[in-house]
């Protein structure tokens, strides 16, 4: 096994292990699938659609805007949900990148 040099930034390490638990959750993956598939969607729409309880759905996704993977927009008395696809990119990207150090 190689030894290699690895530099800690607590800060970073913290969001990062938000993100990848935010991921980890397969019923977290439906919901950011559902909001992909509609570019823009409300709470309602969501657990309406996907069958689930609002307390639960608003838990999901309130880990989910916590890690950044989703943005918000008020309309009135609704919260409109909507992916931040630069952070899910740069989160892909990094695992991608982590994967294939692995290779090497």
């Amino acid at each position: 096994m190689k030894k290699t040099n690895v530099s800690v930034n607590d800060e970073r390490l913290q969001v990062s292990s938000e993100v990848l638990r935010a991921i980890a959750h397969p019923l977290r993956m439906q919901i950011l699938e559902f909001i992909d598939r509609n570019s823009e969607i409300n709470v309602n729409k969501i657990y309406g659609t996907l069958g689930l309880e609002q307390s639960i759905t608003s838990q999901h996704l309130r880990i989910l805007r916590t890690a950044g993977l989703v943005d918000t927009e008020r309309d009135g008395k609704y919260i409109h949900y909507s992916l931040n696809y630069d952070k899910i990119g740069g989160t892909i990207e990094a695992i991608r990148r982590f994967l294939e150090q692995d290779r090497v």
